[in-house]
């Protein structure tokens, strides 16, 4: 988008080794080492209250760790020569003087690291924010100011962007923009690190996950591989009604779990489509739908971090299905 070319190397790393972060008697980061490679989208994902805003502090140096390490191209952020040439962070969109415009905001940066004026507009292009760049601050609605904090994070031309809950705010076009925009960052061979709540969108988004809980790892892999590690072996299946006896007989006497599926029709594990299918066939029952199914990443996140929620409300409940 910015760079012709941006080198996929260690140079854009964010790797976190043991790193704590205890306040008083709590622990809000505990023990915990990841990497962040470049190339990708790798979404952070916790409860609240699991560590990940202070795990994002401490990558950019606004808190300093009690024990561990983390570093940004192998040094830590405080060591970088210029970090807005380096790093791009957005924590909180409306972290910005309410009386400034948007340019004056942006130009403040970029003298800041002597870096041109033309970036501005540049960026102010790259986020849709033209028209609004000479508004002040305190006017912005949230989704406008979220534009602001990314063209801020993108001042300096950045290998790694961190990116605390970037959708917060916008629209249903926004958000398509911000998906494709992060994709494209990645794509060029930027380190691009974002948290979200919004489970539907970091799925389409992320290329890697990473998953805490209380400040502990929970989980560190590639998304595809996540979820298809956690998803359990389940597929629908719609017969005729008079058939409906016959087919889940025949399953369960193979061993099936068959369950009925809350939009009608069967959930069946154990067996795969395929040998469902094979099942029908030799027996003469007709099927009217066979389609394999797996979990999304909202019902994986959800069992998974389950225990490790330090809010619950009256009306949460222990008892969701866990897959397998």
């Amino acid at each position: 988008m910015f760079r012709a070319c941006v080198l996929r190397s260690v140079e854009n790393m964010i790797e976190a080794r043991e790193l704590t972060k205890r306040y008083g008697g709590r622990t809000a980061v505990d023990a915990l080492s990841f990497t962040v490679r470049p190339g990708l989208v790798t979404g952070f994902l916790g409860p609240n209250g699991a560590g990940k805003s202070t795990t994002m502090r401490l990558v950019l140096g606004l808190d300093t760790p009690t024990a561990g390490s983390v570093t940004v191209a192998g040094r830590r952020y405080d060591e970088l020569d210029a970090p807005l040439r380096e790093v791009g962070a957005l924590l909180d969109a409306r972290a910005v003087h309410p009386g400034r415009t948007v340019r004056r905001h942006l130009l403040g940066l970029a003298r800041s690291h002597a870096i041109p004026a033309r970036r501005v507009d540049e960026v102010l292009g790259a986020v849709g924010l033209e028209t609004a760049a000479d508004r002040r601050a305190k006017g912005l609605s949230l989704g406008m100011a979220q534009r602001l904090g990314v063209a801020a994070a993108l001042i300096g031309d950045p290998g790694v962007l961190i990116l605390d809950e970037p959708v917060n705010g916008l629209d249903t076009e926004g958000i398509r923009w911000m998906r494709t925009l992060l994709k494209s960052l990645a794509a060029e061979g930027r380190t691009v690190f974002l948290s979200s709540h919004l489970m539907s969108e970091l799925e389409l988004t992320a290329d890697r996950v990473v998953v805490i809980g209380r400040g502990r790892l929970l989980a560190e892999t590639d998304m595809r591989d996540f979820i298809d590690a956690n998803s359990p072996d389940s597929t629908l299946l719609r017969v005729p009604d008079d058939e409906s006896g016959r087919m889940r007989a025949l399953l369960e006497s193979r061993g099936a779990g068959v369950r009925p599926d809350a939009g009608g029709g069967w959930r069946v594990t154990g067996p795969t489509a395929t040998v469902i299918g094979e099942l029908a066939r030799e027996h003469g029952l007709a099927v009217h739908e066979l389609t394999p199914c797996r979990s999304s990443l909202e019902d994986i996140y959800t069992a998974m971090t389950g225990e490790a929620v330090e809010y619950r409300g009256s009306t949460d409940t222990d008892d969701k299905e866990v897959p397998r």
